[in-house]
């Protein structure tokens, strides 16, 4: 996995990591005695749980574990995640290969886990150089990207012993409670005194479900590791903490969200990459979901709309985490504009259902 953003800040790794204990523990699930002794980088991006790289004489491996300081009730929960990513290995979605996961806490005081390093590009705010350098290559990413979510929302949740990620009813209401709730804990630098009115507005105007699946809740470019030898095809889809039973055009707006509009605002934390010249626009990906999955198009501005707000409130949290300091010594900068200008084109968005 080639990630030109690897941070090598000075991290109190012995602390976050302890590779004391944490390295016997692989050597043992992997038959690799180098691992007893390995160093660490924290990978750039990771904007809520903490994601790093070993190394040792044996290769390498990808760590996840919790932020520190306090955490959100039901967040950050690593042995879900990698369960997760083990319910799905049998089926068509990509997902890289769980060795370890630690749920009791002992190690680091936090559940962890360690999965296999895929090798390919994940890709952030600019192409590896001489990489998807035409617009076919760059169509073929936006579609890889929808191919794989439709695969993913494919998926018998039942059938890879996934029935209980959540709630099968409900998950739209659950969601406006649950990130409007949370949002009444950002900081003043980034609150946005519109976004309440937002969630009213999506609550009155609720579409029908159609039926619950396994949905990412995250899913976006730099959580896809994509193969370095062919831009249409993606490795492995990382970073499951938002993953949960729900609505699965739900699932669709945010991608959509992620991936950008030209005529729209910037999407704070989220890089832009895909809103240049050569990139196909968010109409595509919309059209290509649809006609792979009979989903109404009709209700498609509600979902953009319930996006918006739903990301408005994930990048508060963002924010209010950073500036306690239990990111890492990740810096994001002033977002909150952004996100106000977020909440305001959520609004815009609600403004055209029905025009």
């Amino acid at each position: 996995m080639t990630d030109p953003d690897a941070q090598t800040t000075d991290l109190p790794v012995d602390e976050l990591l302890r590779p004391d204990l944490v390295g016997p523990r692989i050597a043992a699930a992997t038959g690799e005695g180098a691992w007893t002794d390995f160093t660490a980088e924290l990978i750039a991006g990771g904007k809520s749980n903490l994601t790093f790289t070993l190394r040792s004489d044996a290769g390498e491996l990808i760590l996840r574990r919790p932020p520190t300081g306090d955490l959100l009730p039901s967040a950050h929960d690593m042995a879900r995640e990698a369960r997760i990513q083990q319910g799905l290995a049998s089926t068509d979605v990509p997902v890289a290969k769980i060795l370890l996961s630690e749920t009791s806490g002992e190690d680091l005081g936090v559940p962890y886990y360690v999965m296999e390093k895929v090798d390919g590009h994940v890709i952030r705010d600019r192409l590896p150089e001489g990489y998807a350098e035409d617009d076919d290559d760059k169509a073929a990413m936006a579609d890889a990207q929808i191919d794989a979510l439709v695969a993913l929302h494919a998926v018998d949740q039942d059938a890879v012993g996934l029935g209980d990620l959540g709630r099968p009813d409900g998950y739209l209401e659950r969601q406006l409670r649950r990130w409007l709730g949370q949002s009444e804990k950002a900081t003043d630098s980034v609150r946005a005194d519109r976004l309440p009115v937002l969630a009213e507005r999506l609550r009155q105007d609720m579409p029908t479900s159609p039926s619950s699946r396994i949905i990412h809740g995250d899913y976006r470019m730099d959580n896809c590791v994509v193969d370095p030898d062919d831009p249409g095809r993606i490795k492995a889809i990382l970073d499951w903490e938002l993953s949960t039973l729900g609505d699965p055009v739900a699932d669709l707006a945010q991608t959509v969200l992620y991936w950008g509009d030209p005529d729209g605002p910037e999407v704070p934390l989220i890089p832009s990459l895909t809103t240049g010249p050569g990139w196909p626009g968010p109409r595509r990906l919309l059209d290509r979901y649809c006609a792979a999955t009979g989903t109404d198009p009709e209700e498609l501005p509600w979902y953009l709309g319930f996006a918006t707000f739903k990301f408005a409130a994930i990048a508060q949290g963002v924010a209010t985490r950073s500036e306690a300091g239990d990111m890492a010594g990740q810096d994001f900068g002033d977002i909150g504009p952004q996100i106000r200008e977020l909440v305001e084109y959520g609004h815009s968005i609600l403004d055209t259902r029905g025009a």
